[in-house]
């Protein structure tokens, strides 16, 4: 499990940098995860996206993907198991943003309420991943990491 500490420095981090901490979250079920699809309408399919969050301003980063998972799928986490990485990128408004990535446990994988998305997909993490490359790369190290707590 991700410790406080260990959150308090990864926010600590970004402040720092300059950047608004934003997190993204794996939510794992079977060798599949959850992905989102936004309400984006237009000729071009957009990619498919982690729950996730902007952190408030006072809030803690587990205190934002408690409430980024709550919100966006209903589902309740129960712990933080890994900072899986993160990438940063600028904002539509020109913003540098840091988006910090976790996985976590849930309560229970279903019912999912969807708030803010058209659709919801388990997709499996060894297949194709409609996401951005980005996102593609998090989900890699994601991998990595449960081959490795498997092995060990």
């Amino acid at each position: 499990m991700v410790s406080a500490s260990e959150l308090e420095e990864l926010a600590r981090q970004a402040e720092v940098d300059g950047t608004a901490p934003r997190v993204g979250v794996i939510i794992e079920r079977d060798g599949t995860v959850l992905l989102l699809e936004r309400h984006d309408s237009g000729p071009v399919r957009v990619p498919l996206k982690l729950p996730g969050a902007t952190v408030k301003p006072g809030e803690t980063l587990a205190e934002a993907v408690a409430r980024g998972v709550r919100e966006e799928t209903g589902l309740a986490v129960t712990g933080i198991r890994h900072h899986v990485g993160d990438f940063d990128y600028l904002s539509p408004d020109a913003r540098p943003v840091r988006r910090l990535h976790f996985a976590v446990d849930v309560a229970a994988f279903e019912p999912i309420r969807l708030t803010a998305h058209a659709r919801y997909a388990w997709t499996p993490l060894d297949g194709h991943l409609p996401v951005t490359s980005s996102i593609r790369r998090i989900l890699g190290t994601y991998r990595d990491l449960r081959g490795r707590a498997a092995m060990s």
